[in-house]
């Protein structure tokens, strides 16, 4: 029929298309078509009319028609706000929409003004929305705000570096969301639900019910669902939600400190005296007057400086190629031990475009809390030198987060549940010929690639052991065939968890399964789509779990067979174990602190997976050391924190004397271990 709403629908998607392509005198009466339909199918007041009002102002916008936009984007918020909720994430959009609109003419108080209402709405809509929905449904949607940090961070760094507000607005998206996207693929609840009682696991239960209904609701409402119905229910759930969340914070410390709010002034009451946190970033600088597929400029490298008293600093550190390229040939002389000068030279040139100009802005603070992203992930800040040939090690303690809101975390301090455990020297089995295809009950846990993996036994990693037999007494000790996945599973809060094998990282996998083409959430992201109920919705990327491409080889690896296990450990079942209490957890294996790397998602592998799971610090080894002196590493660093020394210090005291010895003076020797988490005494 010629009045249908998939034919306004029609019009206003090629319209889409003709404004994507610069064509505006098309798009125009299009956008306008689309709008006369949809009021007369559905009367002025209803939520597709408003999306149709939107579509249009993005069109004037994209032609610098911006006193005809403003009206409009300001009447299609109202709308949403009236006919939705003002949460709804189409409220978001509308919010985000004038501030890009108001940055297009260079008004960056208004700008940052809605781009401030926009992220509390997404951020609102964040915790709902990752209850439920399959892996890839989640990720889409992080997909569809990403932008908005992105922005933000931009506007900051490129746009308005002196403007007071727009600081504290990128530096607190950047506390919020880096490290979300694991968090949207874990159960956090689940794994927060091990360590309630009775009573608060009914709470949280009820919670996450309560929750999944009003996410389903909120982005797969009803097609006939009346709007002031619709705003009842809402509000109902939200009210509901809003009312088991207050009684779970109140009966339980976990609860709260895992829902705490992330602002500025809560992490830095965190920080220590003589401290600060040093967040990096990967961002795109966004010009929005440029035409459609220019707006976004090559990546830079930005950092965000938070001391424990006083205003966050902030800079520029440049494009982030020469950077990733200087840590790539740092890496590459850091394995090679045989030539300490080239190896100085390396740490030279990433710390010039790196640390040079972030000590600028340090002042007096010792203690780095350093929160890393993409490439630099991989490398040991620690092995940097400055330029009276210092390592960083020498001037400065180094911990390394996962993000600053690790430090909220850390206030947490739940007593071991059990003895230390010590898994190390598994037995792998034998080759198994030809590709290992997963099981049916496996596949959505297993990446396939895993297939083509075989591992040799590690016979110096038994001497590890039996080193720490001395210095831990009451540890269990876990070797060969014992060393199971199994067993690792079963383990509830070990006071210290030290695991020695292979590790293991894949790159660029596909994901196993048949991509999820049923995500209700459109990824363009600005322009308001959603596909109707019975349409087909255009496929998305199909992208393996990264949590899935990291993790820990043990007994049975080769063969595949360990009890009902199949002694592959992957990160993301990392992330679902119970380690609430455990005070250290050592990962002295190939690799391990490798993951996948994305931009604004730090290291998607083990270090992010064990402080999800509960760990309250890490110490992961960046590359496979020498048997003879990763046991040497490991007995003076346990001796030290049996003694009551810090974990941050007691590592660096260790690195120090191995600087100090020319057997290991080498930074492939001492700096292979990266702490990360808690660095005081354990038990502090």
């Amino acid at each position: 029929r010629a009045e249908h709403p998939d034919v306004a629908k029609s019009f206003n998607n090629l319209a889409i298309l003709y404004n994507l392509q610069v064509r505006y005198t098309d798009a125009e009466p299009l956008y306008l078509q689309a709008l006369e339909m949809t009021k007369r199918l559905f009367g002025t007041e209803h939520p597709d009319v408003a999306t149709s009002i939107n579509n249009l102002a993005f069109l004037y916008r994209s032609q610098g028609r911006y006193a005809e936009a403003e009206p409009l984007y300001l009447q299609a918020l109202e709308m949403r706000k009236r006919l939705l909720r003002a949460e709804h994430p189409d409220v978001a959009k509308s919010f985000n929409n004038l501030a890009i609109l108001y940055l297009s003419q260079g008004d960056v108080t208004r700008a940052v003004h809605f781009f401030r209402q926009g992220l509390d709405v997404e951020e609102h809509n964040l915790d709902t929305m990752l209850t439920i929905g399959s892996e890839s449904q989640k990720q889409d949607y992080m997909n569809t705000i990403s932008g908005t940090a992105r922005r933000v961070i931009s506007l900051h760094l490129q746009t308005a570096p002196n403007h007071p507000e727009a600081a504290q607005l990128a530096l607190t998206t950047l506390l919020r969301r880096k490290g979300r996207i694991l968090e949207a693929v874990t159960d956090n609840l689940q794994t927060l639900r091990q360590n309630l009682t009775p009573a608060n696991q009914k709470l949280l239960d009820d919670l996450a019910h309560t929750r999944s209904q009003l996410a389903a609701l909120t982005f797969s409402p009803p097609e006939n669902l009346p709007p002031e119905q619709y705003r009842q229910q809402i509000s109902q759930l939200q009210t509901q939600a809003n009312d088991l969340e207050s009684q779970l914070a109140r009966n339980s410390v976990e609860f709260r400190i895992q829902t705490e709010p992330v602002t500025i002034p809560a992490i830095q009451a965190l920080i220590p005296s003589d401290a600060a946190l040093i967040e990096l970033v990967v961002y795109q600088p966004f010009n929005p007057t440029a035409p459609q597929g220019q707006q976004w400029a090559e990546p830079h490298y930005g950092a965000y400086i938070l001391p424990a008293n006083g205003s966050p600093q902030w800079l520029d550190l440049g494009p982030a190629a020469p950077i990733n390229t200087a840590a790539q040939n740092l890496r590459q002389e850091l394995d090679n031990p045989h030539d300490l000068t080239a190896a100085q030279r390396r740490g030279r040139e990433l710390d010039a475009l790196l640390m040079e100009p972030i000590r600028a802005k340090l002042g007096n603070a010792q203690h780095l809390l350093i929160s890393p992203d993409s490439q630099l992930n991989l490398i040991p800040f620690a092995a940097l030198v400055n330029p009276q040939n210092q390592y960083l090690l020498q001037t400065h303690q180094i911990t390394y987060l996962t993000t600053g809101r690790d430090l909220q975390r850390l206030q947490l301090n739940l007593k071991p549940k059990s003895p230390p455990l010590v898994v190390a020297n598994p037995d792998y089995g034998q080759s198994q010929v030809g590709p290992f295809i997963a099981t049916n009950n496996r596949a959505a846990q297993r990446s396939q690639d895993l297939a083509n993996l075989r591992f040799g036994d590690l016979p110096g990693t038994a001497a590890e052991a039996e080193a720490l037999t001395a210095i831990l007494p009451n540890a269990t000790i876990l070797t060969r065939n014992a060393a199971t996945e199994n067993a690792i599973k079963q383990v509830q809060g070990p006071e210290i968890l030290h695991i020695a094998t292979h590790g293991f990282f894949l790159e660029d996998v596909e994901r196993v399964a048949a991509p999820d083409f049923g995500s209700g959430f459109d990824a363009r992201g600005l322009i308001s789509v959603r596909p109707r109920p019975g349409s087909t919705p255009r496929p998305r990327r199909s992208v393996e779990n990264p949590l899935l491409r990291s993790g820990l080889a043990l007994a049975g690896f080769n063969s595949r067979q360990s009890g009902a296990e199949d002694g592959a450990l992957t990160a993301l079942e990392v992330a679902g174990l119970n380690l609430w209490g455990t005070q250290l957890t050592i990962l002295s294996a190939c690799e391990t602190g490798i993951g996948a790397v994305a931009n604004g998602e730090g290291v998607y592998g083990l270090r992010r997976a064990l402080v999800m799971a509960g760990s309250q610090s890490q110490l992961i080894s960046l590359w496979k050391v020498s048997d003879e002196g990763t046991k040497d590493f490991m007995v003076a660093y346990y001796q030290r924190i049996m003694q009551g020394e810090g974990r941050g210090e007691a590592l660096r005291q260790v690195q120090l004397a191995m600087l100090g010895d020319a057997r290991y003076d080498h930074p492939f020797y001492w700096a292979a271990f990266v702490p990360s988490g808690d660095w005081r005494p354990m038990g502090d």
